[in-house]
């Protein structure tokens, strides 16, 4: 084998390895719950998008007209809403609302914000999250019943 043969070896062994990397990263991160940057109560943009305040958690969802994951996270959503008390669902369409999308840092769809009674993200999931760790990043936002 020449030299050049041999670059390209490297190179394309480089690109592989790069690419497995990146894409078990990615499988890692992908649906998880995580806890979002501090952010002031209830920027005004939540409200826009129908968020209210005093709502004990709001999920709300950024979708695209195209996307099959974001179906997916229609459902688990949804669910939990209907499952659990004080649980509220919005869904947003993100290219409806680009200023609004900018603003919050939404990155692509499907992207799921928790939001506390008093207006702040307190988690965001990029993806579809697993419907057990949705419910769990809700309980810990509602009151225990006296």
């Amino acid at each position: 084998m020449d030299r050049t043969a041999w670059s390209g070896l490297v190179v394309a062994v480089v690109a592989l390895a790069a690419a497995t990397a990146f894409g078990l990263w990615r499988r890692r991160r992908d649906g998880r719950l995580r806890a979002a940057p501090e952010t002031a109560p209830m920027p005004a943009v939540l409200t826009t998008l129908g968020v209210e305040e005093g709502t004990p958690a709001t999920l709300l969802q950024f979708s695209s007209a195209f996307c099959a994951p974001c179906r997916a996270v229609r459902r688990v959503c949804a669910d939990v809403a209907q499952t659990v008390d004080g649980v509220r669902h919005v869904e947003v369409d993100a290219e409806s609302h680009l200023d609004a999308v900018r603003e919050l840092g939404i990155w692509r769809t499907p992207t799921v914000l928790i939001v506390d009674r008093s207006g702040r993200v307190v988690q965001r999931a990029s993806g579809v999250p697993a419907k057990g760790q949705v419910i769990a990043a809700v309980a810990a936002l509602l009151e225990p019943v006296r």
